[in-house]
């Protein structure tokens, strides 16, 4: 299956996917999604483990040769989903998880109906997410940091379009209920193949 979560920069849905990929029992179902972007790579990340750094010329021609999913433009730089990665996923009987944004959401359940589950991530409230935004944003732009606080105002309103929400209040509890919605989902698949 293909679990797409979504929501708002600063939400928590990057941290909650991590999590889930780190225990043990999730572990051996999924298979990470590492994206391609434009955007220059931050003191900590790793080539190939965060992302895939590329030229917009490079990223140009992966979508002209159709290896991109589906992408999006966010702060001026690009960010996509190998389509490999996920044929290859399925393919493999594995189910892979991607943090997309609305707009990606809807093509990737658009192209796999039957296997996407979509989730959105709801931060506690307005107030937090912008504490969020504004702390994890060191050395930003303050124009930059209005333009992330507009951009998730309008995601929000995407919110009830996707198959779940998980209120991201306390994180123990969100990845409590996303592991319930990923276990559910997994097996009402297997006792549809059976």
């Amino acid at each position: 299956m293909i679990f797409i979560l979504s929501g708002p920069s600063g939400s928590g849905k990057t941290t909650l996917r991590d999590l889930l990929l780190k225990d043990r029992a999730f572990k051996k179902i999924f298979v990470k999604s590492v994206s391609v972007t434009t955007r220059g790579k931050r003191a900590r990340e790793v080539e190939g483990k965060d992302y895939f750094f590329v030229s917009k010329k490079a990223f140009s021609i992966l979508r002209e040769k159709r290896r991109i999913l589906e992408w999006t433009e966010y702060l001026g730089y690009y960010y996509g989903t190998k389509k490999d990665t996920v044929t290859e996923s399925l393919k493999n009987g594995k189910s892979i998880i991607l943090c997309l944004d609305f707009k990606g959401a809807k093509r990737v359940k658009k192209l796999y109906p039957k296997e996407t589950v979509t989730i959105f991530v709801f931060p506690p409230s307005i107030g937090e997410l912008r504490k969020r935004i504004q702390g994890r944003s060191c050395g930003t732009k303050k124009e930059e940091v209005l333009r992330r606080i507009e951009r998730a105002k309008a995601e929000l309103r995407n919110a009830p379009r996707y198959d779940y929400i998980v209120r991201n209040e306390s994180l123990t509890q969100a990845l409590k209920k996303l592991k319930g919605i990923v276990l559910r989902k997994a097996k009402a698949l297997k006792s549809s193949e059976v």
